[in-house]
C-alpha cells in the first residue's frame, strides 16, 4: 500500500473521512495490516472477499473455514473471527433496546445474523408486555435444510424466563422465506400451546434474502396466519 497516494490509502482515508468511507476491503487490509508476497493487504482483502463470496458469508465461516482462506494463519483467522463475534455481541445488545413490534423490527434485528447462513436455525425472542426484547434463545440449529423442534421447546424456556410472550425465527437457507406445508402446521400447533398457557405468540418470521419480485421475510401475523 505504500505505493498508493496518501489520499487512498485506508488508514489516512479513515482518518480524513471516517471508516464508513471504506470499502469492504480497505477495511480488511487495516485488519489485516500486511499483504503477502506479490500481494498487497487490499488485494489480500478482496481475494479474501472473493473467496467467501460475501461479507454475510465471511462473518458467518467459522475458524477451521477461516483458516483455510489462503493468507489467513491461525492468528489472523483467531483475531477476525473474535472481530465477528464482537460485532454480533454488539448487535445483540441492540436489539435488546428494539421493541419486537412489527415484521419490519423483527427482521431489523434478525435477519442479518440469520439470512446467509448455510443451514436452517430456529430462534425464539422473549418479550414483555411491552413487546421489547428480554431474551433470545437458540432452540435448533439443523443440518443444511432440515431443523426440527417440539413445541415444548419453544414455549419452556418462554415460561422458565416468566416472560409475556415471544417471537419465533428462522431462516430459510434457500433464501426463499415462503413458508413450507411444514412450517405452517408447526405454527399452528404452536399458536394452541401457546393460547393453553396464556402466553403472547406474537409472530412466527422467516427469514430469507432479498431478491427482486420477493420480500426477504415472510411474517405469519402479517399473512393472516396467526
Amino acid at each position: 500500500m505504500r505505493d498508493l497516494p496518501d489520499d487512498e490509502k485506508p488508514r489516512e482515508k479513515l482518518a480524513r473521512h471516517g471508516p464508513g468511507h471504506l470499502d469492504h476491503a480497505e477495511l480488511l487490509a487495516l485488519f489485516l495490516g500486511t499483504g503477502m508476497k506479490g500481494k498487497s493487504a487490499i488485494q489480500l482483502g478482496r481475494d479474501i472477499l472473493r473467496h467467501f463470496g460475501s461479507l454475510h458469508a465471511l462473518g458467518s465461516a467459522d475458524l477451521e473455514e477461516l483458516m483455510s482462506c489462503p493468507g489467513l494463519g491461525p492468528a489472523k483467522s483467531c483475531q477476525l473471527a473474535a472481530a465477528f463475534e464482537m460485532g454480533a455481541r454488539l448487535a445483540r445488545e441492540q436489539i435488546s433496546a428494539t421493541p419486537l413490534d412489527s415484521p419490519e423490527r423483527i427482521h431489523q434485528a434478525f435477519g442479518p445474523q440469520l439470512a446467509h447462513l448455510a443451514h436452517e436455525k430456529l430462534i425464539v425472542a422473549m418479550v414483555n408486555t411491552r413487546l421489547e426484547h428480554v431474551h433470545t434463545t437458540t432452540v435448533s440449529s439443523g443440518v443444511l435444510t432440515e431443523t426440527t423442534a417440539h413445541p415444548r421447546e419453544i414455549l419452556q424456556p418462554v415460561i422458565l424466563r416468566k416472560a409475556y410472550g415471544f417471537v419465533l425465527i428462522h431462516n430459510h437457507p434457500s433464501g426463499d422465506p415462503t413458508p413450507s406445508q411444514a412450517d405452517r402446521t408447526f405454527t399452528r400447533r404452536l399458536q394452541e400451546g401457546a393460547e393453553l398457557l396464556g402466553l403472547r405468540f406474537v409472530d412466527h418470521i422467516v427469514i430469507g434474502r432479498p431478491a427482486p419480485g420477493r420480500e426477504p421475510y415472510h411474517s405469519f401475523r402479517e399473512h393472516g396466519l396467526l
